[in-house]
């Protein structure tokens, strides 16, 4: 869905409410959704997180006010979407990590949905003891990427020769390319990794893993190349390159198989800690909930479009096949 289309898609949510709801506004709280990635691409992760503020009582437009802010892929705009919620000012800040880094120093209870590990981060102290204003869902992600190549040279076992994206601003990434390089050298292939960050840069790396014969390729997780994950989807076809995906979405897209964490119920489990804490729950009290919902999913029909066929047993692994 195109940048304009959603905020249309917002804005006609908030011209539906009814004049009640105009009138109680000065009484609703508030919540700030910040993501660093457009938010063009994450319509799915708004509907999940709407979805559990609904199961926690809380229903956009009724009870609850959501100020979405993107910083469109600019870290530099972090500073002063902060600022733009905290005056609002917002009860809760729901994002990612990036998201969330940057709204540490405030005051104001903070949830986050990352695939990567926010001890590390610096965002909580431990897992079962946040023991600050931060809290959120950890789906893991970026540490499947060794998981995600398996499963890619199943499918396409005489790839000798494998192009990985992955976006340098997204803190998990050094993680996840630590864990593909050492699975592609114990599994004796060539690792062609290229950081993207931009349009041009997912043009640049498609040109560059064709050039330098890349058989398939390994597209790392994160929200810039989940939000941009038609335009690679395109060009994997437009070259016929076999990929792997992190996110569902992907494959759903057209892409050719994904495997990964749910980032949707991430979201969903955001917007019920979202609702907890709006009910009067500190973060410090909300341990930070672990993802055990993953996904195996794969695109029979680009499978066939590229020539390939899944093994009976890789198939039968499969949680989804689209077909």
């Amino acid at each position: 869905m195109k940048r304009r289309n959603f905020i249309t898609l917002v804005g006609s949510t908030t011209l539906m409410w009814p004049v009640a709801a105009w009138a109680q506004w000065p009484a609703m709280p508030a919540i700030g959704f910040l993501r660093s990635a457009s938010l063009a691409g994450s319509t799915h992760l708004v509907t999940a997180f709407r979805q559990g503020l609904k199961e926690a009582g809380f229903i956009e437009g009724q009870n609850v006010v959501i100020e979405f802010r993107s910083a469109e892929n600019q870290n530099d705009r972090f500073p002063a979407l902060v600022a733009e919620l905290i005056r609002r000012p917002v009860a809760v800040i729901v994002g990612d990590i990036p998201s969330a880094l940057a709204a540490k120093a405030t005051t104001v209870p903070i949830i986050f949905a990352t695939g990567g590990d926010p001890v590390r981060e610096g965002l909580v102290a431990s897992l079962n003891r946040p023991g600050s204003n931060i809290t959120g869902v950890v789906f893991f992600n970026a540490v499947l990427g060794a998981k995600r190549l398996q499963l890619l040279l199943q499918l396409v076992p005489k790839a000798t020769t494998v192009g990985m994206l992955v976006n340098p601003n997204n803190p998990n990434t050094e993680a996840e390319k630590s864990d593909v390089q050492a699975a592609a050298q114990s599994m004796g292939r060539q690792l062609i990794i290229f950081e993207v960050s931009s349009d041009r840069d997912i043009d640049a790396a498609f040109a560059t893993f064709v050039q330098r014969g890349a058989n398939a390729v390994f597209v790392g997780s994160g929200s810039f190349l989940n939000s941009n994950r038609e335009r690679v989807v395109a060009l994997t076809a437009r070259h016929e390159l076999p990929a792997i995906y992190a996110q569902r979405e992907a494959t759903v897209a057209g892409g050719l198989m994904s495997y990964g964490a749910s980032i949707t119920d991430a979201y969903r489990q955001a917007g019920i800690y979202a609702g907890r804490i709006l009910k009067g729950v500190k973060p410090t009290d909300l341990p930070v909930m672990r993802s055990t919902k993953f996904q195996f999913v794969i695109n029979l029909k680009t499978a066939k479009t590229l020539g390939l066929e899944f093994h009976p047993q890789l198939l039968a692994l499969a949680d989804e096949v689209v077909e």
